[in-house]
C-alpha cells in the first residue's frame, strides 16, 4: 500500500514539474519573442517578480485537485476539463494580481497567445503522459491487489469494472461467498466462506478489500474491518443499494449517521447559483441593449408586414419547481387557438412565411432574454415545455419533474446533442429528460460556454430539427 501511495504522489510531482516547466518555458520564450512595444511591459527588470507569481499562482490552483491522470480508472475528458478549469483559474487570479501588484502591464494579445498554448500544450502533455502510465500498468506496474466479499450483483458488476481495462491496474485475486457462485466468470477464483477472509489475508495479504455483505452479517463484517485497519489494508463497503439503484450516489454525514444521496446538483450550491445568475443578468443585458434592439425593429416590422397579430407571442410554460410563467418569443405563427395545446410540425400549416426562417435560425426565441433577465429563465438549462406537456409527461416518463430542479433555458444540453424539434414519439422525449437530468447533476460554468458555441454554430449552419 504505502508503495501504491508513493507511486501515484511521485506521479503527481513529475507531472506538476512538467506543468511547471511548461509555464515557465513558454512565458519566457513569448516574454522575448513578442515584441516589447505590444507586450507594453513598463519595468525591464519584472520578469523574476512575475515568474515567482506565475508559479506561486499554478501552484494554488493545481496542486491539491489539479491532477487525476493518476488514477485507477479516468477517461481522457476528464484530464482534458481538469486541465481547462485549472488554467482558466491560473488566468483569473495571475491577471488579477498582476494588476493589483504593478509588476507590469501585459499586453492582452500576449495573455491569449500564453494561455491559449499553454492549455493546448498542458493538455498534450498530460495526454501523452497518461498513455505512458497505461501501457506501464498493462505490463503489471503499479497494481493493486483486491479481494472481494461477497456474490452480488453490485460485487459481480465491481468485478467487470475493475479487470474490463488492464491499464487500471486492478489485480482481483478472487472472491469471498458462502458457496462457490456461479455470477462470477470461472477465471475469477473462489477463496472460500466470508469465515476464511482473515486466514487468508494473513497468509496472502490483498492491499485492498471490498465487502458487499448485508448488514446482516455484522459478525462477519466487523471482524474483517479491525484486522484491515490495523494490518494496513485498505477496506471498502459497497452498498447492496446498487441492487436496486444502478447510478451515482454521494455520501453525507447527518452528526454521526452516514446517509446516501442519489443526487447531488452543482446548481443546489450557493456560489454556483450566484454565478449563473450573474452571469445570466451580464449576459442578456448585453444582448438586450446592444444587438436586440436593431433585431427587434427588423424582425418586428417584417412580422407585421408578413401577417397580421403582435409581434410577440407568450406562452405558459413550466419553470423551475414546477412554477408557471410567461415565456416570450417572437411570433412565427399566424394567429390560432390551437397554440398551447399542439407542438409545431415540420409542414405546420400555421406557420408564416416568415416563421421557417426564424426557427430555422432560432430567432424566434431571442425575446427570452426578457426572460432570462426577469429571472423567470436562465441563458442555458431545460427548455421550458408547455403546461399540457408537462402534465402529460409527467405521467409517462420517469423522472420526469426532476428536469424541474434547475431553471429552464434559452438552449440546453439536450439541444445541442440531437433532440430539439418536435417530439413525435416519446423516446425522443425520454432522451431529451435523459440529457436535461445529465446537465443539471453534471454542471459547470465551462459547460454553460461550451453549450452557447454549439447552440451559435447550429444556428449559423441551420438546424433541420428547428421547425
Amino acid at each position: 500500500m504505502k508503495q501504491i501511495l508513493r507511486f501515484n504522489k511521485i506521479i503527481k510531482s513529475i507531472i506538476i514539474a512538467g506543468d511547471l516547466c511548461i509555464l515557465n518555458a513558454l512565458f519566457v520564450t513569448l516574454y522575448y519573442v513578442l515584441d516589447t512595444d505590444t507586450q507594453r511591459i513598463l519595468l525591464s527588470d519584472s520578469l523574476p517578480q512575475l515568474l515567482v507569481l506565475l508559479n506561486l499562482v499554478y501552484l494554488l490552483c493545481n496542486y491539491s485537485k489539479g491532477v487525476v491522470l493518476h488514477r485507477r480508472i479516468v477517461r481522457a475528458d476528464h484530464i482534458v476539463m481538469r486541465a481547462v478549469r485549472n488554467t482558466f483559474c491560473h488566468a483569473v487570479v495571475f491577471i488579477s494580481l498582476i494588476t493589483l501588484v504593478h509588476f507590469g502591464s501585459l499586453s492582452t494579445r500576449f495573455l491569449v497567445i500564453f494561455y491559449t498554448a499553454f492549455l493546448a500544450l498542458l493538455v498534450l502533455y498530460r495526454l501523452i503522459f497518461r498513455h505512458f502510465v497505461k501501457i506501464y500498468r498493462r505490463k503489471g506496474g503499479n497494481r493493486r491487489t483486491v479481494a472481494l466479499v461477497g456474490d452480488g450483483s453490485n460485487m459481480v458488476e465491481l468485478y467487470e469494472e475493475m479487470t474490463a481495462d488492464p491499464t487500471s491496474g486492478f489485480k482481483v485475486v478472487g472472491y469471498f461467498a458462502e458457496h462457490p457462485s456461479d455470477n462470477y466468470p470461472k477465471e475469477c477464483r473462489y477463496l472460500g466462506t466470508p469465515q476464511e477472509v482473515i486466514p487468508y489475508l494473513k497468509k496472502s495479504k490483498a492491499e485492498h478489500l471490498y465487502c458487499g455483505l448485508a448488514s446482516s452479517h455484522s459478525k462477519e463484517i466487523l471482524p474483517i474491518i479491525s484486522y484491515c485497519e490495523n494490518n494496513l489494508i485498505h477496506f471498502y463497503s459497497v452498498p447492496n443499494v446498487r441492487n436496486y439503484l444502478k447510478r451515482r450516489m454521494h455520501l453525507e454525514l447527518i452528526g454521526s449517521v452516514p446517509v446516501l444521496d442519489i443526487r447531488q446538483e452543482p446548481l443546489a450550491q450557493p456560489e454556483n447559483r450566484l454565478a449563473k445568475r450573474l452571469f445570466d443578468i451580464v449576459f442578456s443585458l448585453l444582448f438586450l441593449c446592444t444587438i436586440f434592439p436593431i433585431i427587434f425593429i427588423i424582425i418586428g416590422l417584417a412580422i407585421k408586414i408578413t401577417s397580421p397579430g403582435p409581434i410577440f407571442f407568450k406562452q405558459k410554460r413550466s419553470g423551475e419547481e414546477n412554477k408557471e410563467f410567461w415565456c416570450y418569443k417572437f411570433r412565427s405563427m399566424r394567429v390560432n387557438k390551437d397554440s398551447d395545446k399542439v407542438q409545431a410540425t415540420l409542414n405546420d400549416p400555421r406557420k408564416t412565411r416568415l416563421g421557417n426562417f426564424m426557427r430555422k435560425t432560432s430567432i424566434d426565441e431571442l425575446p427570452q432574454f426578457i426572460n432570462v433577465l426577469l429571472g423567470d429563465m436562465s441563458v442555458v438549462g431545460p427548455r421550458p415545455h408547455m403546461l399540457k406537456h408537462t402534465e402529460e409527461y409527467s405521467k409517462l416518463i420517469d423522472k420526469y419533474m426532476v428536469r424541474h430542479l434547475v431553471k429552464p433555458g434559452i438552449t440546453g444540453w439536450a439541444q445541442v446533442t440531437g433532440f430539439r424539434g418536435e417530439t413525435k414519439e416519446l423516446w425522443q422525449m425520454e432522451g431529451r429528460v435523459e440529457r436535461d437530468i445529465w446537465y443539471l447533476e453534471h454542471w459547470t460554468f465551462m459547460l454553460d460556454l461550451y453549450i452557447i458555441y454549439k447552440t451559435v454554430k447550429n444556428a449559423v449552419k441551420g438546424e433541420k430539427e428547428a421547425y
